[in-house]
């Protein structure tokens, strides 16, 4: 079935979607996202979503086109059109079409891109890899230095994907400094004696909103949690580890650089933690 997508106010066929190939999102990398997902037919944490686009524009000098309202509507739209019960919601706003290649941000008041679409992830809450563990690997962190803007230029975390791959595992963790920093698309964590450790935010990582709603729900299941750098060392020491993301909630992981965590099985913290968010993300889910 051929998806319906949204492209600059207008609902349309996957195939008749078309953005110039002057955009400043394609030549230039010049753009923001943001993915929500969707279970029973509703949209988790989309107020979280929103803000952190907005602010994600704001950092890069672009207004937010729409209301919360509008971007709300096209959301509930394209679930509905696209018949999505579990899967996710991609939105994309570029600074837009100057019409011509220039290093120089095109004339106030040249139209943004903005561009959604659906993706059906049937079985996305009920993730057997979520049962068994995830192993990653450590690579250096090669990114530029604003990771907290949740931009297109998505090339390295692609890079260390596929390095992971390569090597006979799930994904890879970036590491700056002696530390983790984050996964190539997710927030990172360790347990040890019951604590949760993550590394607090800053400009080296994103701000994540399953990260965001997770250490809150576990802040009110009086867990304790522990905001600092880790090191690959530490992760491979641990109890247990884990990652957070819009897209695989908590992950459990059970190997780190060859190393087997625990008893190289999905701890109980991890798997506990998972429920709770999805317990908890569904109640509140629009």
């Amino acid at each position: 079935m051929t998806r319906t997508v949204y492209l600059n106010g207008e609902y349309l066929p996957e195939t008749e979607a078309h953005v110039s190939i002057f955009d400043r999102g394609f030549v230039m990398g010049d753009g923001v996202y943001e993915v929500t997902s969707v279970l029973q037919g509703k949209l988790l944490d989309f107020d979280g979503h929103c803000l952190r686009l907005n602010r994600s524009l704001g950092e890069l000098g672009m207004k937010n086109p729409l209301s919360r309202e509008a971007w709300l509507e096209i959301h509930r739209k394209l679930v509905e059109l696209n018949g999505i019960d579990e899967g996710m919601v991609y939105l994309q706003v570029t600074r837009g079409n100057p019409g011509d290649r220039d290093f120089a941000y095109p004339p106030e008041g040249t139209p943004q891109t903005v561009v959604l679409f659906t993706q059906a992830k049937p079985g996305l809450a009920d993730n057997p890899q979520a049962r068994q563990g995830i192993r990653v690997i450590s690579i250096p962190d090669l990114r530029w230095a604003r990771r907290d803007i949740k931009t297109v230029q998505l090339l390295y975390p692609s890079m260390a994907k596929m390095e992971a791959k390569h090597r006979g595992v799930d994904d890879a963790w970036f590491t700056e400094d002696g530390f983790v920093t984050e996964g190539t698309s997710n927030n990172t964590y360790i347990v040890k004696g019951g604590k949760i450790i993550t590394r607090p935010l800053s400009q080296d990582i994103l701000h994540g909103i399953t990260r965001a709603s997770l250490l809150r729900y576990a802040a009110e299941a009086q867990m304790q949690i522990e905001e600092r750098p880790f090191t690959i060392a530490e992760a491979q020491a641990a109890d247990e580890a884990f990652f957070t993301s819009a897209s695989a909630f908590v992950m459990p992981v059970i190997e780190v650089d060859g190393v087997t965590l625990g008893s190289g099985r999905p701890g109980p913290v991890a798997t506990r933690l998972r429920e709770l968010y999805l317990e908890e993300s569904l109640k509140s889910a629009i």
